[in-house]
């Protein structure tokens, strides 16, 4: 009886599945995701969601970790390396300490998504201003007196673009529609920008900085959701191809984008101008949404000038964080 007992475990132990080989699997199939992530189609916007996520999934990694020291499995764990490594490779920069902000700050700009309905504008815009930022580009604006109040004696250069006579008494911005640029230089001329909306969403305005002439867009694209991304899609094309047809040489596009930069939709932008966040920030400057922020919609784009700086600000009474950079001419 004893015999039988040990020769059964004896082949049992001969025979045993090893330990870890699903975990296995997961561990490569989570590296071809991360690595060809944007080879997944973009059906219904599946593809354009995936990409936005895409750095969240190297919370896949140590869970991989951990299933391996629970099973005890030395190859679950060496897998788990190559997703690992996958994700080091694609977004590990992003935590490294920024290769710019050497030299002076003579431009600071923030932008920052209101929220509509928000109870408190004016104090949002405060913490805007206490960044110290020069311009400050805003979306969602409901032509709150609140907001201009808070803005009006601090930044006084503006060229109007529209006539609304709630804001009549603080002439000193530039504004179409719901969003705003609030410039402590002087604004030469701003126009509304069509991104296929079918109403004004943005604008294109030539603020006199310190540097010389800085054309300014603000922009709030179209939404994006689970299933519907095709309104999005044509609007950052819209806003691509207005940047591409602009002489200007020194260039800052300020707004809520509603794409992530690791979203393959966002190309044709970073084709044309550098990410602020990506050349002098450090981490993802995830945005939105505010209290646990998993993407980043908003951005600071430029081309003719140096980023020295980036970051993102948490604010009260939005549902995103803004964001801040700091350029040298």
């Amino acid at each position: 009886m004893t015999g039988g007992t040990t020769d059964e475990a004896a082949g049992g132990a001969r025979f045993r599945a090893p330990r870890g080989p699903v975990l296995m699997l997961l561990a490569v199939l989570l590296a071809g995701l991360l690595a060809g992530h944007r080879a997944v189609p973009n059906v219904r916007g599946l593809g354009s969601l995936l990409d936005s996520v895409t750095p969240l999934l190297g919370l896949g990694v140590p869970a991989l970790v951990l299933g391996a020291l629970l099973r005890r499995s030395r190859p679950a764990l060496v897998a788990a390396l190559l997703p690992a490594t996958v994700w080091a490779v694609l977004f590990g920069p992003a935590l490294l300490p920024p290769a710019a902000g050497a030299g002076p700050v003579t431009l600071r700009v923030a932008s920052q998504n209101l929220r509509a309905g928000n109870p408190d504008p004016a104090g949002t815009v405060d913490a805007l201003v206490s960044s110290g930022a020069d311009l400050i580009a805003l979306q969602e604006v409901n032509r709150d007196d609140r907001v201009a109040a808070a803005l009006h004696s601090r930044y006084p250069h503006h060229a109007e673009v529209s006539t609304v006579a709630l804001w009549s008494r603080y002439p000193h911005h530039a504004e179409v529609s719901t969003v705003a640029l609030w410039s402590r230089y002087p604004v030469r001329e701003s126009t509304g920008v069509d991104t296929g909306l079918g109403w004004t969403r943005a604008l294109r305005a030539v603020v006199a900085a310190p540097g010389g002439d800085l054309v300014v867009y603000v922009a709030h694209l179209g939404s994006a959701r689970a299933g519907d991304t095709a309104t999005r899609d044509e609007t950052v094309r819209r806003l691509a191809a207005a940047v591409r047809a602009d002489p200007a040489r020194h260039l800052v596009v300020l707004g809520d984008l509603n794409t992530a930069s690791t979203d393959r939709v966002f190309a044709p932008l970073t084709r044309l101008l550098g990410d602020a966040q990506a050349d002098a920030g450090q981490g993802f400057g995830f945005t939105w949404p505010a209290e646990l922020p998993v993407t980043r919609p908003d951005h600071v784009l430029y081309r003719g000038l140096t980023p020295t700086s980036a970051g993102v600000l948490h604010t009260p009474d939005s549902d995103h964080r803004a964001v801040t950079a700091g350029f040298r001419w």
